[in-house]
């Protein structure tokens, strides 16, 4: 066996060792033996198999094995096979019957499975929106509190939807207290909740772009969504539901687009006296190539150099510190003042907004 081989069996068993055990942490053991099932299925003699050992670049970065976690639960959600049921609901724990199991299904399932290995997963949780509504909340207390914003990698469009939620954050409540979408993360930290909306607080509009973008209209389209989400999680399943309730009601806004093309057209765009423009994202920063990522963060800058306290510009972002795996919510705001640009940290939050650590007001 070549040194170069032995180095990716290495990696790849760092990495489905990390996001297995992240799964556990997040109350997912079920999906985390799933997830470590995916070691022997690479040994396997299946086309899927073969394409995870033969796996281009990082394993953790491209969340490879969610991929194909997405596509197990898939099997089971659209009926064609209900065996992982009995995995899911924990019946069955013992790491070797689930080895089996999983690779039983992928040497059946091999052409269905195949596919879900060439795009990343579609995690569009709403649950996360919890944070981008605290960071909104937070620099409403700075400019003006009237809104456009825009979402990069918004997927289906689940979180374009915030201004038709309602949340308890802490303390703090805001949004239509009828809506079908509740979102109450448990609240923690000692510097008490985010601020309240200040008078005159008003989203204008939202709208979003994806590479691949998920219409929640389509039954087909929404079980693929739904497959993503852990099975453990029925929290996040009814929250899903829910999303495709309001969908139904009035489709969000979303497009599709590259980022960066996205953000140059939404910077160019006339901004009315009177109104902040905010951008915002929720993990997925990690799957933008570089080049990309550095022409998004110098256009934003050029155009907060020219912002003004009657047509100020914020960067909300939560997204997952490399090194140590921890979500946090940051915030930047450009209003012409001699802070423009400055970044403030706002919260640590679980990923899937089960809960939220508000560092500071």
């Amino acid at each position: 066996m070549s040194e170069q081989t032995i180095m990716a069996i290495e990696e790849f068993a760092r990495a489905l060792d990390w996001q297995a055990t992240h799964a556990e942490e997040n109350g997912a053991p079920c999906t985390a033996r799933v997830v470590r099932a995916l070691a022997q299925v690479r040994e396997g003699d299946t086309a899927t198999g073969r394409r995870i050992a033969n796996w281009q670049g990082l394993t953790l970065k491209d969340a490879m094995p969610l991929r194909m976690t997405g596509g197990l639960h898939h099997l089971l959600l659209s009926g064609v096979d209900d065996r992982l049921a009995r995995v899911y609901s924990g019946q069955i724990t013992d790491q070797g019957q689930v080895d089996r199991l999983v690779c039983e299904l992928v040497e059946t399932y091999d052409t269905l499975l195949l596919p879900w290995l060439d795009g990343p997963p579609q995690t569009n949780e709403a649950g996360r929106s919890a944070s981008i509504m605290a960071g909104l909340l937070w620099v409403a207390q700075h400019v003006v509190p009237r809104f456009e914003l825009f979402e990069l990698g918004a997927s289906a469009g689940v979180n374009t939807m915030l201004d038709r939620y309602h949340f308890r954050l802490g303390e703090t409540q805001v949004g239509p207290p009828t809506s079908p979408m509740r979102i109450e993360p448990e609240w923690r930290g000692d510097a008490g909740s985010p601020p309240a909306a200040p008078e005159g607080f008003e989203i204008l509009s939202v709208r979003g772009c994806d590479v691949g973008p998920i219409d929640l209209s389509d039954e087909e389209s929404a079980l693929r969504l739904k497959s993503y989400v852990w099975p453990d999680a029925p929290v996040r399943m009814a929250r899903i539901d829910a999303a495709i309730q309001l969908a139904g009601e009035a489709a969000p806004d979303v497009v599709q687009q590259d980022a960066g093309a996205f953000v140059n057209e939404m910077l160019e765009r006339p901004q009315a006296e009177g109104t902040t423009r905010a951008m915002f994202h929720s993990i997925m920063w990690q799957y933008m190539p570089a080049e990309t990522q550095s022409a998004i963060t110098a256009a934003f800058e050029e155009a907060g150099a020219q912002a003004t306290a009657e047509r100020p510009l914020a960067w909300i972002s939560l997204e997952t510190d490399p090194a140590t795996f921890r979500h946090e919510l940051k915030v930047r705001r450009w209003m012409g003042a001699a802070d423009d640009g400055e970044t403030v940290m706002l919260s640590h939050a679980h990923p899937h907004g089960a809960w939220v650590e508000w560092i500071g007001n």
